[in-house]
């Protein structure tokens, strides 16, 4: 049996993939790094009170098989470039490091659709560079999640997106499959699903591809 790691485990895809992973017979540990209580009692269960900034204080209790990493913020919310890299950028690359150092075999990435360090775009920027400097981590497997727009119910608002998915919910029909929004359930199952599979190497998997996933039936024999 093994252990998972979530980091992230009350954002829009953190939440979905927290369910999954607790019902998953793959996994006999699920260990949450959150900030605040989760509202979530498991047996499975163990919450990792964190303030993601000093990591190396609970780094005793971040042994895992597999980690997966749902961190990302805006940059409306992060208020300053310098913010926002320090969440999108430093803290997923410190979690990659010290879980690396305790073990972990896989690392499981929420990256973002267009994430490309030469971007002119700052937020696809950062992601591209963090892509970069995760693949340069020895794990037996690191897989990056590059979605669209994610529909879900936040519990914070984010008014970019809502008045993006009112666009999409007119105008889906002319949105080429690459860029069509796509349910954070979605994303979730295939972190799941891919973890399992227990390949060998580097991929990346395009917000496409997800959404094309037959969502019903993901789950590998156990």
């Amino acid at each position: 049996m093994k252990t998972a790691l979530l980091a992230g485990s009350t954002g829009l895809i953190g939440k979905e993939l927290l369910q999954l992973l607790l019902n998953n017979s793959r996994y006999s540990v699920v260990k949450a790094l959150t900030r605040t209580k989760l509202d979530v009692t498991h047996p499975k269960l163990v919450e990792i009170k964190v303030d993601y900034a000093k990591l190396e204080e609970v780094k005793s209790q971040l042994q895992a098989d597999d980690v997966y990493c749902c961190l990302g913020t805006t940059m409306a919310k992060a208020k300053t470039k310098q913010k926002f890299r320090e969440i999108d950028y430093t803290y997923p690359l410190s979690l990659a490091k010290i879980t690396k150092e305790l073990g972990a075999k896989q690392f499981l990435l929420v990256s973002a659709l267009g994430a490309d360090k030469r971007s002119s775009v700052y937020y696809n920027q950062v992601k591209g560079e963090l892509e970069d400097a995760i693949n340069t981590i020895d794990f037996d497997a690191i897989h990056i999640f590059r979605p669209s727009l994610l529909l879900g119910l936040r519990e914070e608002k984010r008014a970019g997106e809502d008045a993006a998915k009112i666009v999409y919910k007119i105008f889906w029909f002319l949105i080429p499959d690459k860029y069509k929004a796509i349910d954070a359930i979605k994303v979730a199952k295939a972190m799941e699903y891919y973890a399992q599979r227990d390949q060998k190497g580097k991929f990346i998997h395009e917000s496409r591809e997800m959404q094309n996933l037959p969502v019903g039936n993901l789950s590998l024999p156990q």
